[in-house]
């Protein structure tokens, strides 16, 4: 510390110290010690020489020091009386003196020397001064031990040096940067954590005086300074770098030139030389840009040059810089430097992979800690969400979701939109962590409400999305989606009046297409159970081969629906082995399965099993990781008896008004019908956990609600659930019975139907029960009150399918007298003549309504005899038929409206293709009838067509439907609308997949091939196509090119790999075809010639797409002997060829040959400028239509164009739409006129049936035109074609289009067998 009379000179004003920001110390030429060069020490003091012992040394210094201590710069007599024994402790003996106490004390006198003698220096010679700076820096080291004795000593020099500014002396020295270098260095080594704040002042002012006061910083210098601010060295000595950080802070305005000119000469230059931290600049730019902005003003410009360099690397190391320059939290430097803003974000799109991953990892922090800043990154974003490297759109959505999770303000609507995108990314990665990421912002935002209903609104639509993800084909995206349901949607952890509370108000707000994935996964689940339940049932049988066989099957079908199939195979045959050994194993996997299994208990299970597979020398165990997920998807983790109960008190809330519905965004009514519909679906998965007497009670509550929604889900989990009433809840079976009565008499259809199954399934005197509702309403039938027959009809109509030979005879009377006779031949009514082909549910008369019911009510009552002796099914499919043919109109006395006539050719269809389902119907359908069936879905009604494809898809789906129905589907190739089409030609895939697929996984399908194998459709579609009312003129090119598209349409799904020599066993079949003769009228050779023109078409697409369809086949195709009759092969045989080489052309191309050079003699000579015009009106049965599905048969030369997918539904329905002028095309082959016909053109050229009027007029102008065969022509029973032609047809299909058929059509069967 320093002495009274040390500090007394610094208690003088400022203008009496020593201040060299005015004055230099000037050097004296010539100072002599008083008394003729004898030294004069202090009073009390010896001489001091090399003769005393350096304790006697020491003794009489530190005598020396207090003396110079106590002078001040006033004591002039002093001064010179001391200046010999100044001048005398700069000598070689005190420099270079090895005792550390005597170089400490001789150091102090020095400085106080320095301090006392100012502003002139006591020494002349530089050499001199430059000796003694050195040697007092070095003394400087002692400062490091703050423990030591000498400590204050150390601080007195630093505090004396610090004030006076004593180095500042040394400017005046050539040689001076190497003194402050040393200086510097040796503050910066000796600074730690030991040192107070004053000892840190002192050094800062001493350092910063320096360089604030001197002529410019050296690089040498500099370096001093920043290599603190190295990482390594700032790791290693964080005093030395806060020191270095407030030095740089304090000097900015001076040391910043030096800086810039360091960094222009490394970054601009290239000049690495000039300092040994070149190779950290973009370190040492980071720490600097952190410390003070300020001291990079001049740097920044030079990064935008950086930022540009050809070299990607480079550009990597400016961009990481940047990333954390621009990011750091209270950074301004986007907006205070916007060209170098700009650049940077211009990096997004930089080839260099790298550095567009650094330039998105760079975004998460830029959107957390500059919001402001996001509407620049958004459109950035948004590219690279579609970068090609998966790892980049990886990382964009970890940016989102991370800032997301943070704050969820801080990104926008768009940022959480190209999350949503990337859930349906091609990279499983990706999808995995977009699915994840969104989750978790549900759970935080939308479950725990973290910030507020305006957030949780923002976001709503996660819940709907990820559920959305369950109808794709991957079994990861579903299982992901399991997971995300069961961690983070209805959190399984929860207790479980929670965990119900979650997901009662959870199913009342997703959107429909995300309850159907919801109940789809719970379906799933609950299938898979059965599979464990039953491979575990067999386990119980003896050993044999057929068991070992059935246990395969079974172990096929549960690895099926776990992740990466072929390994879960083989994982699944182990766990089996491991099962059949354990029989612990067995009980607890049972128990787990069991309907009666708690959430709690299945805890218990998963984690035995668990246990009991795991091995804990292996750290990672594939096969343990698939049992979890095997487990994890029949373990019963929200579902029990419990729940169950939650839920019902849930309702019984809603009910009375006092749930908290309004709280969590839902009506009362909207609760109470979605908590009904998630009980009904429960009751499918989890029967057993219904059955108590006081969840039935809430159910007869829901009973008696005005709801019919709400009434029919109650009445459907009776019929699912109520098996143990009868026996265990007499008093619910007394209250049920009479309520289940009153609704199959006057409920709603629905519930008409479902009371009656309800009945039916849990009563044992069903019987009795069901003829208390059969006799009433069989009476009551009256058809001239028709809004009161719908329900009777249905209620009937199930009790004759659920009972049938118990009201055989009088369900026989009722059909023939009331439903033929009364009911489907009289038109009461006439019906609304607006001439729109299809009108809402409401606006529907009572009596079609009526009518229709009556159609299925003819359908259940034969599905529920399943035979045919009384010949009652010929007569119903007459009956069908005949509707059919007049189209809808059975009457013919025109009152029916057409939307009416529409609803009626619907269910007229559908009736027809219910009854083929079931096999003794079917047999007996002919042709004909098949025909007219499957004319439907080229109906002229949109809505027709729509829903019968969806009723053809489903049933075929199922395998209900036999094969030849899937023929239908060709004739989608001409509907005019382009997602018709396309939804069709997806049918078709799924439907030929599930058939190979059911090959593969049943040997036994190997026996019924002709009923399965797709190719087996071929002889079908030919046989329909050929019957096809508008296949009129089989020469003519349009009606060819719709035969082609039709046969197109379907062998383009069929053709897409030649498995097992496939292509050639279709190009055998088709040509055994031409050796028959068509069996539904074998004499007609305008039939046969039609029939044979066909198989020439699609021989000729088979060609044209396969080179390998010419390959010998060994295997015969069978033909179904109810559509061709096989002929003697002596007798008959068919080589001619139907199609001439020019319509082959045109086929191909689209266009004739060019004609030869002679043929143009006979052509009409035209003028230049002028051109022909020939009025064209259109012939109603030369129509095309082709599919925009990829053809191998035409080129880019047919430009016709499709019938755009935005028509609109209204006008293709409007009986008498208008058409724009521009919408009619020119010089089409459709157009073409047939004079003597004299037919006007239609208004509004459109694929549907044309009016009777229309109809019979153009019959009869083309039969005086000679150009309507025989047996041909403008029938009914269908609509004509369009004429609006559709894309034209590329050559070959697309790599694209052939990998999404490939998925679809994976099969493994031999042809060949």
């Amino acid at each position: 510390m320093l002495k009274r009379g040390a500090r007394d000179v610094f208690r003088r004003p400022v203008e009496d110290r020593v201040d060299r920001t005015s004055t230099s110390m000037e050097f004296p030429q010539q100072q002599k010690p008083a008394g003729d060069g004898k030294i004069v020490y202090p009073p009390g003091v010896k001489e001091i020489t090399d003769k005393i012992s350096n304790d006697e040394v020491v003794k009489r210094l530190k005598m020396v020091v207090k003396t110079y201590m106590d002078m001040d710069q006033d004591s002039e007599e002093e001064k010179q009386q001391y200046l010999g024994l100044a001048l005398h402790l700069a000598s070689e003996f005190f420099l270079r003196n090895p005792n550390k106490d005597v170089r400490l004390l001789v150091a102090c006198c020095l400085a106080d020397i320095f301090r006392i003698y100012a502003p002139e220096a006591p020494y002349t010679s530089h050499d001199k001064l430059k000796d003694i700076f050195l040697f007092i820096t070095r003394q400087l080291k002692g400062l490091e031990d703050t423990k030591s004795p000498q400590f204050n000593r150390y601080f007195y020099l630093l505090e004396n040096l610090a004030w006076v500014k004593s180095y500042n002396i040394c400017f005046e020295l050539e040689d001076c940067n190497e003194i402050f270098i040393q200086l510097f260095k040796t503050l910066f080594s000796v600074i730690n954590n030991s040192h107070n704040q004053k000892v840190q002042m002192h050094m800062m002012d001493l350092m910063s005086s320096i360089i604030m006061e001197g002529d410019g910083v050296t690089q040498e210098l500099l370096d001093t300074i920043l290599i603190n601010l190295i990482p390594a060295h700032k790791n290693l000595n964080k005093q030395a770098y806060d020191l270095a950080k407030t030095l740089l802070k304090r000097t900015v305005q001076t040391i910043e030139t030096c800086i810039a000119n360091f960094f222009n000469q490394v970054l601009v230059m290239g000049k690495s030389s000039v300092s040994d931290l070149s190779e950290h600049v973009f370190d040492l730019i980071q720490e600097l840009f952190a410390i003070d902005p300020m001291l990079l003003t001049s740097v920044m410009p030079q990064l935008e040059f950086k930022l540009k360099s050809n070299d990607g690397e480079e550009r990597l190391a400016v961009v990481r810089l940047l990333a954390k320059l621009f990011g750091a939290k209270d950074s301004e430097l986007a907006s205070q430097n916007r060209p170098l803003w700009q650049c940077f974000l211009g990096r997004f799109n930089d080839i260099h992979v790298p550095v567009r991953l650094e330039c998105v990892k760079f975004a998460s922090h830029c959107l957390m800690n500059h919001p402001d800043l996001a509407k620049d990154l958004t459109e950035y974003l948004k590219v690279r969400s579609h970068d090609p490297e998966e790892a980049i759109r990886h990382d964009v959505i970890v940016t989102i979701i991370n800032a997301g999770k943070k704050d969820l303000n801080l990104v926008n609507d768009q940022l959480l939109g190209f999350v949503r995108e990337r859930t349906l990314d091609k990279r499983w990665r990706v999808r995995k962590e977009a699915m994840m990421g969104l989750a978790q912002l549900y759970k935080k935002y939308c479950l725990h409400h973290e910030a507020g209903k305006e957030s949780a609104q923002k976001i709503s639509w996660i819940k709907d999305k990820l559920l959305h993800i369950y109808y794709q084909n991957s079994i990861d995206d579903k299982l992901l989606v399991e997971k995300i349901f069961a961690q983070y949607m209805v959190p399984h952890s929860l207790d479980t009046e929670e965990k119900m509370k979650c997901l009662y108000y959870l199913y009342s707000c997703l959107d429909t297409n995300a309850v159907k994935a919801l109940n789809e996964m719970w379906k799933c689940q609950n299938m898979l159970r059965s599979l464990v339940k039953e491979l575990l049932d067999l386990h119980k049988l003896p050993v044999s081969e057929a068991n070992n066989t059935a246990m395969l099957g079974k172990l096929m079908s549960i690895a099926k629906n776990l992740p990466d199939a072929g390994k879960a195979q083989d994982f699944m045959k182990k766990f089996n082995q491991v099962l059949s050994e354990d029989e612990k194993l067995r009980i607890q996997l049972e128990m787990l399965i069991s309907p009666t299994c708690s959430c709690k208990q299945a805890e218990i299970c998963v984690r035995e099993i668990t246990r009991k597979l795991t091995f804990p020398k292996q750290p990672s165990n594939p096969f343990l990781e698939m049992v979890k997920f095997l487990l994890e998807r029949i373990a019963p983790v929200h579902i029990d008896s419990e729940a169950i109960s939650a839920l019902v008190k849930l309702l019984n809330k809603s009910i009375e008004g006092t749930a908290d519905d309004e709280e969590e965004g839902v009506t009362p009514d909207t609760a109470i019908r979605s908590g009904l519909e998630l009980l009904k679906v429960l009751s499918f998965t989890h029967p057993t956990a219904f059955h108590s007497a006081e969840t039935y009670e809430s159910l007869l509550q829901c009973l008696k609600m005005e709801d019919d929604k709400v009434a029919e889900a109650a009445i459907q989990i009776f019929r699912n659930t109520g098996q143990k009433i009868e026996t265990e809840l007499q008093q619910i079976r007394s209250t049920l019975i009479p309520i289940l009565h009153q609704k199959a008499k006057r409920g709603t259809p629905h519930q008409a139907k479902q009371a009656v199954h309800c009945i039916h399934a849990i009563f044992n005197n069903k019987e009795v029960q069901l003829a208390q509702i059969f006799e009433p309403l069989s009476r009551s039938l009256n058809a001239d009150v028709p809004e009161q027959l719908i329900t009777p009809l249905v209620s009937l109509g199930h009790i004759s399918m659920l009972a049938p030979d118990q009201f055989a005879s009088p369900m026989k009377s009722i059909v023939a007298n009331f439903i033929v006779k009364d009911l489907l031949m009289n038109d009461r009514s006439v019906g609304n003549k607006n001439g729109k082909l299809w009108s809402a549910d409401e606006e529907v008369s009572p009596e079609v309504l009526a009518k229709v019911q009556a159609i299925k009510l003819l359908v259940r009552w034969l599905l529920g005899m399943k035979n045919n002796q009384s010949k009652s099914a010929n007569s119903t499919l007459r009956l069908l038929s005949a509707m059919l043919v007049s189209e809808g109109d059975l009457t013919e006395q025109k009152k029916i409206s057409k939307s009416d006539m529409s609803r009626l050719r619907l269910a007229a269809g559908s009736a027809i293709m219910k009854l083929a389902q079931e096999p003794c119907y079917h047999e007996i359908i002919t042709p004909e009838q098949f025909q007219l069936c499957g004319l439907v879905i080229n109906d002229e009604c949109y809505q027709v067509r729509q829903i019968f494809a969806q009723k053809l898809h489903l049933a075929l789906v199922k395998l209900l439907l036999p094969l030849e129905y899937l023929a239908v589907f060709a004739l989608c190739a001409k509907d005019p609308v382009k997602e018709r089409r396309a939804h069709a030609r997806q049918c078709l895939l799924k439907n030929i997949s599930v058939r190979r697929e059911y090959i593969k996984q049943n040997p036994l399908a190997q026996e019924k091939l002709v009923s399965l194998l797709p190719e087996y459709v071929v002889p079908f579609m030919i046989h329909l196509l050929a019957h096809d009312p508008d296949f009129t003129k089989p020469h003519e090119y349009e009606q060819l090119k719709d035969i082609k598209e039709c046969l197109w349409f379907m062998l383009e799904v069929l053709m897409t790999k030649n498995e097992n020599n496939s292509h050639a066993f279709l190009r055998k079949m088709v040509e055994n075809i031409k050796q028959t003769k068509d069996a539904q009228c074998p004499e007609d050779a305008k039939a046969n010639e039609k029939l044979y023109i066909v198989c020439d078409v699609a021989l000729f697409v088979i060609a044209n797409k396969s080179t390998a369809c010419h390959l010998d086949c060994q295997k015969e195709p069978v033909l179904p002997s109810k559509f061709f009759l096989v002929q003697d092969k002596q007798e008959f045989k068919n080589d001619k060829e139907y199609l001439t080489g020019e319509m082959r052309q045109m086929l191909l191309t689209g266009k004739p040959k060019p004609a030869p050079v002679l043929a143009t003699v006979n052509k009409t000579l035209t003028v230049p400028g002028r051109r022909i015009i020939q009025k064209t009106t259109t012939a109603p049965d030369t129509t095309s239509n082709t599919s925009t599905n990829s053809s191998p048969l035409v080129t880019a030369n047919n430009k016709n164009s499709s019938t755009d997918s935005s028509e609109s539904r209204a006008q293709e329905n409007n009986e008498n739409p208008v058409i724009k002028k521009d919408e009619t095309k020119k010089d089409e082959p459709s157009q073409k006129l047939v004079a003597d016909a004299g037919i006007e053109a239609s208004p509004v050229r459109r694929r549907g049936r044309p009016t009777k009027a229309a109809a019979a007029a153009a019959a009869a102008a083309l039969k005086e035109a000679g150009a309507l065969p025989a047996g041909g022509g403008g029938g009914k029973g269908r609509k004509r074609a369009s004429d609006t032609t559709t894309d034209s047809i590329n050559v070959k299909m697309s790599k694209q289009s052939q990998q999404q058929s490939d998925e679809g059509t994976k099969r493994q069967i031999d042809l060949q067998r």
